[in-house]
């Protein structure tokens, strides 16, 4: 069995396929490696990684300790407790408001919001 042939590449051959791509003169990878003879399947990628603009995006890296993680999940967990909690609250209110119309038909009390201002305070 022969040996297989490293290919090495200049830094300006790899800056160039990097440009190219970045500009959109080459649809994708595997189209840089067909027009240049690339055999290496992650070669461009690593080129693109190296050489590439990507590091230039803007990126929020967040760094916490486990303590600060498992505070995370209670306030997640805490969040939907009370939001569930808000929900119910909500429907009590709606339920309370029709419970309240009801009595009040039922008593004969025709204007509700005259009937609310007598008692002094709303339902």
């Amino acid at each position: 069995m022969g040996r297989s042939s490293v290919r090495r590449y200049s830094e300006a051959f790899k800056l160039q396929v990097v440009t190219e791509l970045e500009a959109g003169r080459l649809a994708n990878l595997a189209e840089a490696r067909r027009k240049y003879g690339i055999v290496g399947g992650e070669t461009v990628s690593s080129w693109l990684k190296k050489y590439g603009r990507e590091h230039l995006l803007p990126r929020i890296i967040r760094v916490e300790t486990p303590n600060e993680k498992d505070q995370m999940k209670k306030l997640q967990k805490e969040n939907e407790r009370l939001k569930q909690a808000l929900a119910d609250s909500h429907m009590d209110a709606v339920l309370y408001k029709s419970w309240f119309k009801i009595a009040c038909e039922k008593f004969g009390v025709e204007d509700i919001e005259a009937f609310k201002k007598k008692l002094g305070k709303k339902p």
